[in-house]
């Protein structure tokens, strides 16, 4: 029996009303993966009044989503859309970056795909 793994791991950091949200998405993610990751988000954002969220998100490993898990990620999107100032997204794929602008549809802030980490990070700090 082979493992494959999947999944999200995220990490929050706060500097006053500024979130820093980074996310590592591996292999096909299931709804089972956001009925996990939605809460913590959910709980993180529903503390501060007027959050103003900046996110990295890694889908070096990432090969896509189920049917319903991206429907999860969709309904993420419309929840906390406005909260979102800067989405970077890295990858390796060049679905990832049109993932991206079809990201921008639902998120009020800029989004931009990169292939590396090192750039992602400097826009998101310029």
């Amino acid at each position: 029996m082979q493992y494959q793994r999947h999944g999200l791991s995220i990490g929050i950091e706060r500097t006053g009303s500024e979130f820093f949200l980074s996310l590592k998405a591996q292999g096909t993610l299931t709804h089972k993966d956001y009925e996990i990751i939605t809460p913590l988000i959910d709980s993180a954002l529903s503390e501060v009044k007027e959050p103003k969220v900046k996110a990295l998100i890694d889908g070096t490993e990432l090969q896509g989503w189920d049917v319903r898990a991206a429907w999860d990620d969709f309904k993420i999107g419309l929840k906390h859309g406005n909260e979102f100032t800067k989405v970077a997204i890295y990858g390796n794929k060049k679905w990832q970056e049109l993932a991206a602008k079809v990201g921008s549809w639902f998120i009020s802030g800029d989004i931009q795909y990169f292939d590396n980490e090192v750039d992602a990070i400097a826009w998101l700090k310029a």
